[in-house]
């Protein structure tokens, strides 16, 4: 499973709201919603994250393995 918690913890780290990755980074609100839904992201959505949080894939993804597996 993929857990976008490194994304709330980034945001939180960095003191960046929701709404200036929006408004000021050109992160699409749409993006954001997903990540909410932990939907899946494009490697270029993570790409832009990255760039607009000035961090790396691990800061805002991490994989957690089922206990299934």
């Amino acid at each position: 499973m993929i857990s976008y918690e490194p994304f709330w913890n980034t945001l939180e780290t960095k003191g960046v709201t929701t709404y200036a990755l929006i408004n000021k980074k050109g992160i699409n609100s749409n993006i954001i919603n997903r990540i909410k839904k932990s939907a899946s992201l494009t490697t270029y959505t993570l790409n832009n994250l990255c760039k607009a949080l000035d961090c790396s894939i691990p800061d805002i993804v991490e994989y957690i393995k089922d206990d299934d597996e």
